[in-house]
């Protein structure tokens, strides 16, 4: 590896520019990208089991029950996050040299005092797209430990033999607020470049109380350049754009975040719910830059099943329980593939198992906790890739086919779903079953008008076979 796992590294570089090729040490001094196989030895957790399970009291195991946050398995489709953002980051430095930096600063300057001209175009425009998802999926956390990988802050000392002193901030991950605004969304930017330098701009921009949204935008944009920021990635991004519709002022939202890309060449990447497809579909200005993953949970199928043998060597209980096709498929339907609650109704059925004294997982504790949980699965969702597509599951063997499970709440009411997340948006895909829901295709006579329609390509052979089993009358007139 080129560097070490640090936030903070001293630059080295891989090739020198020379001859005709344009020195760029941004780009020089990023990390390597990681193969597969070394991504996911460095993503995975796996934390050991207490060696004294067996000696410790039912208030003991369940004080220990929080380590299951902390498994964490790879999947095909974080390789894929992880491809789009080092490509994101690497493509704010590729255009980007010491030349460009000073035009660009000069650019957003001239803009703020009105006096922009129609000069050549001195850089291309950063990265951009969005990563939407089911909450739960694990969008987050798979971003955050993407990134981990990848060193914050690079500094500079010394280049080609000469002094070259600058802090290159890699990438930036910023929340949104559940009551986000222009301005509050510029001040939680600052904020985070504070926290990877140690600087103040913050302090020193909320001093002045009547600072306009507009100045800030400012501020923002030469802090990314200033200080070389490749990638933004903007979390929970359905909170701005929720407050944006409710006060009224999507328009200055778009504005800022458009502006910040073109003006910055800085990457943008937006994180969130589907939520946010509502605004990004209906702007043109934001349609081709929020283009991006869209994630839906795990299919009840071969990835479903690794991920919960992973998670089901965690029983705290004094009796292990064996993971059957019953106990999975109930867990699916009332997870809905969703890695979280998967986890959570894995976690709660144990502690119910502890308190309950049973100490064994079994359908009974899991529904308990399920009721317990109140979990709501919505019913459908918006389009995107299951997260279980992007595995190859050629050599996986097919769910076996059991008798369906349907548990108490499901029977009086029908399953749990809600449709709260995806209103107002256009196609969306049925969720899964682990056994699918509905009656029994029944057999039904060859005489029967519906099969004997199914099979008539024509009204002619309809007719016919009508005649064949004497079905067809005659009126006279």
């Amino acid at each position: 590896m080129k560097y070490q796992e640090k936030t903070v590294v001293s630059a080295i570089y891989d090739k020198v520019g020379s001859g005709g090729q344009v020195s760029n040490p941004f780009l020089e001094a990023m990390p390597e990208l990681m193969d597969k196989g070394m991504f996911f030895e460095k993503i995975a957790s796996l934390p050991p089991m207490p060696y004294d399970l067996a000696e410790l009291s039912g208030e003991e195991r369940r004080r220990h029950l929080p380590v299951l946050q902390s498994v964490y398995y790879p999947m095909d489709y974080m390789y894929n996050i992880y491809d789009t953002l080092y490509r994101a980051v690497t493509t704010t430095y590729t255009t980007r040299n010491t030349m460009e930096l000073v035009r660009q600063l000069n650019a957003v300057h001239e803009d703020f005092r009105g006096t922009r001209g129609n000069g050549p175009s001195f850089a291309t425009q950063g990265e951009s797209g969005s990563i939407l998802g089911v909450p739960g999926i694990g969008k987050t956390s798979t971003i955050r430990r993407c990134l981990d990988l990848i060193p914050q802050v690079i500094v500079h000392t010394k280049y080609n033999g000469k002094p070259f002193y600058e802090k290159q901030i890699t990438h930036l991950v910023v929340e949104c607020p559940s009551d986000c605004s222009v301005k509050t969304l510029a001040f939680n930017i600052i904020e985070a470049v504070d926290r990877a330098m140690g600087s103040q701009y913050y302090e020193a921009s909320t001093r002045i109380r009547s600072t306009s949204a507009s100045a800030l935008a400012t501020q923002v944009k030469i802090i990314c350049l200033n200080h070389h920021i490749g990638l933004l990635v903007i979390d929970e991004i359905q909170n701005a754009v929720a407050t944006a519709q409710r006060n009224k002022q999507v328009k200055p939202l778009v504005k800022f975040l458009v502006e910040l890309t073109n003006d910055t060449s800085t990457s943008i990447y937006f994180v969130g719910t589907p939520m946010a497809e509502e605004l990004f579909i209906s702007q043109e200005h934001l349609k081709r830059r929020t283009r991006g993953l869209r994630l839906l949970p795990l299919k009840p199928g071969g990835l479903y099943r690794d991920f919960l043998k992973i998670i089901w060597a965690y029983q705290f209980t004094r009796k292990r329980a064996g993971l059957t096709d019953r106990l999975a498929n109930l867990i699916y339907d009332y997870s809905g593939g969703i890695p979280a609650y998967i986890c959570k109704i894995f976690q709660e059925a144990q502690v119910q198992a502890i308190l309950t004294g049973k100490e064994i997982i079994d359908e009974p504790v899991i529904m308990r906790a399920v009721r317990l949980l109140s979990i709501e699965i919505p019913k459908k969702y918006a389009k995107g890739s299951y997260i279980s597509d992007f595995t190859d599951e050629a050599g996986y063997e097919p769910v076996d086919d059991v008798e369906e499970v349907k548990g108490p709440a499901e029977k009086r009411h029908g399953g749990i779903t809600t449709n709260t997340d995806i209103d107002g948006l256009e196609g969306t895909v049925p969720r899964l079953y682990a056994k699918p829901r509905g009656r029994k295709k029944a057999q039904r006579d060859p005489m029967d008008l519906l099969e004997l329609l199914k099979l008539a390509r024509s009204p002619e052979a309809m007719m016919s076979a009508l005649d064949k089993y004497n079905m067809l009358e005659v009126v006279k007139c």
